[in-house]
């Protein structure tokens, strides 16, 4: 497979990210012997090779279809195997257009973790770019270079298995843009300092869930020499759909007196109800209409992380080291 050249036909061994109705999409890898089954039927794979992407296939019993989609960063994000904590969408695309990151831009991130940033940052810096990506769990680094390879990222990512707090990068002079998904970021901003190309402005970022994280980090930043420091937060806030009734100057006023009327007289619920449409008679009016609108939920619960950014100016930085 291959995330950043896409193909046309499906193939045997290659990977397919499939929707069935409104159920989550899911990975499979094409094998000719092989089945899906779920609660709406088999789907056999044997149906699928030779399909183009974009395509639907048929389940056996006729009762629903698979709909098959080529694998690009965004779909990947969706179902990748989870080895940690991962970014999303939101997150990605934010922190991508602050990072400045584009074709030929070399990045440097530390907390490889399962990939989902890899991927998108590897389409974005295409064909020309490349990543540098540091995760200090073995087993981790390796699946994740696997992954790479099998997705024609290979000649995009270097990944290496390292503990850059402990040990600092071992690259100087080179990268554009850093960004940090680490426990203790502080720890590494010295050595990511250095990364940095000295003669050019640079953008980091650190990804930490704690405000406390962000409060060490911004510390070190300005000791280190770094601007615009900045913190942001990415919320997803979900809008419901309802319907209101349009009331009219006179139906508001008609309402008012009803209200004021079962004040002084202290009228019953019972009476209330029938005193209302009593009135719209005498106004001569019918029932007002409907009108669609966006309410959000009252509790947002969609916090990942905070996301702090600096900018490594390279004048500020020589003024700063200079006696």
């Amino acid at each position: 497979m291959d995330f950043i050249n896409y193909k046309k036909y499906i193939e045997e061994n290659d990977l397919v990210i499939a929707f069935v109705k409104r159920e989550p999409p899911f990975l499979l890898k094409v094998d000719s012997k092989a089945s899906y089954n779920n609660k709406f039927g088999n789907f056999k794979h044997s149906n699928i090779i030779g399909k183009e992407y974009g395509s639907r296939i048929p389940s056996h019993n006729q009762k629903a279809y698979m709909y098959l989609l080529y694998p690009t960063p965004e779909l990947w994000t969706m179902v990748l195997p989870h080895r940690t904590q991962i970014l999303y969408m939101p997150d990605i695309a934010f922190i991508t257009t602050v990072l400045d990151l584009k074709p030929g831009s070399i990045v440097l991130e530390s907390g490889t973790g399962s990939g989902s940033f890899s991927h998108s940052i590897a389409r974005t810096i295409a064909p020309h770019g490349h990543l540098y990506t540091y995760e200090f769990h073995e087993e981790r680094a390796k699946f994740a270079r696997q992954e790479f390879s099998d997705h024609g990222l290979g000649n995009i990512i270097s990944i290496e298995c390292r503990d850059v707090c402990k040990n600092g990068f071992n690259i100087e002079n080179c990268v554009n843009a850093v960004f940090l998904d680490l426990p203790a970021p502080w720890e590494a901003i010295a050595s990511a300092k250095a990364a940095f190309k000295q003669n050019q402005i640079g953008k980091i970022c650190c990804f930490s869930p704690c405000l406390e994280q962000v409060q060490r980090t911004c510390v070190v930043l300005n000791e280190a020499g770094f601007s615009e420091i900045q913190m942001f937060e990415c919320l997803v806030r979900t809008h419901d759909v309802h319907t209101i009734p349009v009331y009219t100057i006179s139906d508001a006023v008609a309402k008012l007196k009803v209200q004021q009327a079962k004040k002084r007289k202290r009228v019953s619920d019972d009476e209330d109800r029938e005193m209302v449409p009593e009135q719209s008679k005498q106004e001569g009016k019918s029932d007002p209409p409907n009108l669609y609108v966006s309410r959000t939920t009252r509790e947002t619960k969609g916090h990942t992380s905070y996301l702090t950014f600096a900018t490594f100016l390279p004048v500020l930085n020589e003024e700063l080291d200079a006696p």
